[in-house]
């Protein structure tokens, strides 16, 4: 009885640990999250910054899911339908951000590095 006991208790302690762990770990790095960016994107494309990009690329995908619905503002060329635009402005990797055809910030990138390359004020996050 004493033995069963002892074994349910260092069960019970390595479940909790285990379980302590993973919540940790799952919520170490993470930042606030930007809310709100419908006026970012849109200053993004006022100040002729534009995305170019890749359907099947990670990093564009990434990028994309910061702005959430707001990315529907952001001034942004598909390379795998729009080549010539793409090779015309020498685009050799994803995501690229081009500012009035000669700027550029080549990767992903955090959405302040963006905001300093555009020139644009990015909301505060929460």
């Amino acid at each position: 009885m004493i033995m069963n006991t002892k074994i349910v208790v260092i069960i019970t302690l390595i479940t909790v640990f285990l379980i302590g762990g993973g919540v940790v770990l799952a919520t170490r790095g993470q930042t606030p999250k930007v809310t709100g960016l419908d006026d970012f994107s849109r200053c993004l494309t006022h100040n002729n910054v534009i995305m170019y990009g890749a359907y099947w690329c990670p990093h564009c995908q990434a990028v994309k899911a910061e702005f959430g619905a707001s990315f529907k503002y952001v001034n942004y060329v598909e390379c795998t339908v729009e080549t010539k635009k793409c090779t015309d402005n020498n685009v050799k990797g994803y995501p690229t951000f081009i500012k009035n055809g000669i700027e550029r910030l080549d990767g992903e990138t955090s959405l302040q590095k963006l905001a300093d390359f555009a020139g644009c004020k990015l909301p505060a996050s929460k």
